[in-house]
């Protein structure tokens, strides 16, 4: 028997995830913070994600906690992005820029 986990109560199932490819790795690391604007799988619900930040782990979640405070809105992190409720893309781009960090909106509006 093969001793390789294949579902996780936080991922759900590991065999249907895809494998991070070389893409997916240098476009992380291009410094450039990626805000976009998403809906599929939250039941309807529109969230804005915010990805490419290379930042530790608790300044993620201070970072975070200030733009979940500033958009008057929940959110959380998740594998490295933070996830804001509701469509603040607009709002959230503008705060970064001002922090000095590389914005780009990602997606369609």
């Amino acid at each position: 028997m093969s001793d390789k986990i294949v579902y996780s109560t936080e991922s759900g199932d590991l065999r249907k995830k895809p494998r991070s490819g070389a893409g997916q790795a240098a476009r992380r690391r291009d410094g450039i913070v990626r805000v976009r604007k998403e809906r599929a799988g939250r039941g309807g619900k529109t969230v804005s994600v915010i990805q490419g930040l290379d930042l530790p782990e608790d300044r993620l979640t201070l970072l975070a906690a200030r733009l979940k405070q500033q958009c008057g809105a929940g959110g959380t992190v998740k594998n490295g992005e933070i996830i804001i409720q509701g469509d603040k893309v607009a709002f959230i781009a503008g705060v970064l820029q001002k922090e000095g960090f590389t914005v780009r909106v990602s997606g369609a509006s």
